[in-house]
């Protein structure tokens, strides 16, 4: 009579394993495959033939392509148009990251709390982040065309700085309020025991806690408004007088008129701004997280 031991006990032994070895089955980095495929057709190759032929005359009037050199970019530097745009665009992304991270930040502060109106305010605040950006560049339009808000060639880059920071404020203030979370109770709790004030605590102690949200909130926000095309184009379409004509509207323009050569080169300047700004910026922020 067989023991319910030998019922259960396999037919045949598994192989023992070498010691000291491990068995992969599976091959869990072939499914990385399609997304590098994506990245390799659409991000890599496209980057590869930004460089080549923004040394080419390639255009929409010719047939054939030719190598001119740094012909391309004498000609975008000689009439002053080229600086005009990098100009717009540099004074945009700074507004719009002042304007974002203020904002973003005001609001955690706000409704930080666990309240049910905090809640229900965070979720309407996070709408616009949701919205499309050409849907909201319209509608601004649409509010603020009979105001001449729009009109103005001092202040209209500050109104649409103003909106794109609107669209994106929610954002920060969820990365803000994330970090506000995390910071301990007990340190905040230690800070009032030494007899530190309650302002005192938030702008010696919390604050300079939240230097990792900064980093991120600013660096998304730089990139984000050096990239940006659609809430622009939607608002002003680059003007008035072009002095809202930042570069990506500049590029379309350009590209439109069949210079294919020349949007490129200026996509090629763009790129290259954004990574002459962009690594700065982080360097010395996570420098600032690393001595607070």
């Amino acid at each position: 009579m067989t023991t319910a031991v030998e019922t259960l006990a396999p037919a045949r032994a598994l192989p023992s394993a070498r010691p000291g070895t491990i068995r992969r089955r599976t091959h869990p980095l072939w499914f990385l495959l399609p997304a590098y495929g994506l990245l390799l057709v659409f991000f890599f190759l496209p980057t590869v033939f930004n460089f080549v032929y923004a040394f080419t005359d390639w255009s929409g009037f010719k047939a054939e392509i030719n190598p001119v050199g740094v012909e391309n970019f004498t000609q975008l530097t000689s009439d002053g148009t080229l600086f005009r745009s990098l100009r717009i665009t540099v004074v945009y992304a700074v507004l719009v990251a002042i304007f974002q991270n203020v904002f973003g930040f005001g609001l955690a502060v706000l409704l930080e709390r666990d309240t049910t109106v905090n809640r229900i305010a965070r979720t309407f605040f996070l709408i616009p982040v949701l919205m499309s950006a050409l849907a909201v560049g319209y509608i601004f339009q649409a509010l603020l065309k009979s105001s001449g808000l729009l009109a103005d060639t001092t202040w209209t880059i500050v109104v649409v700085a103003l909106i794109h920071a609107w669209k994106w404020m929610g954002l920060s203030m969820l990365i803000y309020l994330a970090g506000l979370k995390s910071i301990p109770l007990e340190v905040t709790e230690a800070a009032h025991i030494d007899g530190a004030s309650r302002w005192r605590t938030f702008w010696r102690i919390r604050v300079p806690l939240l230097a990792p949200a900064v980093t991120f909130n600013v660096a998304t926000a730089l990139l984000g408004s050096m990239n940006g095309f659609d809430i622009v184009q939607a608002t002003t379409g680059g003007g008035p007088a072009r002095t809202t004509e930042i570069l990506n509207i500049f590029i379309y323009r350009t590209f439109g008129q069949g210079l294919f050569a020349q949007a490129t080169t200026m996509s090629l300047v763009l790129f290259l701004l954004v990574a002459l700004m962009a690594f700065p910026v982080v360097y010395v922020l996570r420098k600032r997280e690393e001595v607070l």
